[in-house]
């Protein structure tokens, strides 16, 4: 099978390799003209993609089919509604429902430690998770947290982990100075607001809007601070589906790359898209954008800068107690990912 050239010359794998070098594909300064052809000649081979529809963030997948960017890698794309939890999305790829899926490194490394026959190949954005604070906590900043109550939606949530670790990072022991309160997905804020807890730690985009309906203050995400510079979502592959398909998951990876680019530099044609289509309670299309506007969508690593920022991440989850003490991060980061340029 013969792989297209971009009309100026450069080859995709360049390509793909100068987001890689950088972690960003906004490096390349190419990424967002949408200079791809088709990299295969063909029918195109289909892959059933999970994604939460109800995350704002992962918005820019269902607006890749509406776009025609997966379509333009010679790709069919079905996407596949694996709900709002991590571990739905591990169900899906382990029952064969989907065959590769988006979601937060904190619900991916758990279960891949332990077996789970994923790779994962690329990086989407960061920054979707925030800790807030109401203003009858009398909380400025991260310091101020010992001692107080913080609501999340479970015992292991993603958010309740990654701040666990900005929690660890400045001093805190997130076990034993904090109380953590588990109260339903959608009353977190409602919890803190009438001061069952002092501080919510939840997802966008419902963290975005209870920050707003309530004036919350944030005293942290997970695109600054500890989290600078950092991916928050990344895409698995099935083992054995990536096995049999890698030239197909290697274009996945640049449609990826591509739509988020797109959508760092559109956020408000990806919003309309996702309220117009999806229609999301209680946020207006002004919302979305400034939602979209806010991540970092231009942190999308790949190969080797993606190994490096698992690695990390597994430092970081090694710190709170989620991977095992004798888990080895750096080994752990080669073991769990494929690089697409190689």
């Amino acid at each position: 099978m013969s792989r297209s050239v971009p009309s100026n010359g450069v080859s995709r794998r360049t390509l793909l390799r100068a987001a890689g070098a950088a972690g960003l594909a906004a490096s390349t300064g190419v990424l967002a003209g949408n200079i791809y052809a088709p990299a295969v000649a063909g029918p195109a081979p289909k892959i059933r993609l999970a994604w939460t529809e109800v995350a704002a963030c992962h918005s820019p997948l269902g607006f890749g089919i509406a776009k025609g960017i997966y379509a333009k890698h010679n790709l069919d794309v079905e996407l596949f509604y694996q709900g709002a939890s991590g571990q739905t999305l591990i169900q899906a790829l382990a029952t064969g429902k989907a065959d590769a899926g988006a979601g937060l490194i904190g619900d991916w490394l758990k279960p891949l430690e332990q077996g789970f026959d994923v790779k994962l190949f690329v990086g989407s954005h960061g920054g979707c998770q925030r800790l807030l604070a109401s203003q009858a906590s009398g909380i400025k900043d991260v310091a101020g947290l010992k001692g107080k109550t913080i609501a999340s939606y479970d015992v292991v949530s993603p958010p309740k982990v990654a701040f666990q670790v900005t929690l660890a990072k400045a001093g805190i022991d997130p076990e034993t100075d904090v109380t953590w309160k588990v109260v339903p997905f959608d009353l977190v804020g409602e919890a803190v607001n009438r001061g069952d807890a002092d501080v919510a730690a939840h997802l966008d985009p419902w963290a975005f809007s209870i920050e707003k309906k309530f004036g919350f203050l944030k005293l942290a995400d997970t695109q600054t601070g500890v989290y600078e510079g950092h991916t928050c979502c990344v895409l698995g592959a099935n083992g054995p589906f990536l096995t049999a398909n890698k030239d197909a998951v290697r274009r996945l990876a640049e449609a990826n790359i591509e739509l988020h680019e797109y959508t760092a530099n559109h956020p408000d044609e990806v919003a309309r898209w996702y309220f117009e289509t999806l229609k999301p309670a209680d946020l207006t299309q002004a919302e979305l954008t400034e939602i979209l506007g806010t991540l970092v969508y231009h942190n999308h690593p790949i190969g080797q800068p993606l190994v490096d920022q698992i690695q990390k991440s597994a430092e970081d989850l090694k710190l709170v107690k989620v991977l095992e003490a004798t888990t080895d991060p750096k080994a752990f980061a080669e073991r769990v990912t494929v690089n697409l340029l190689a």
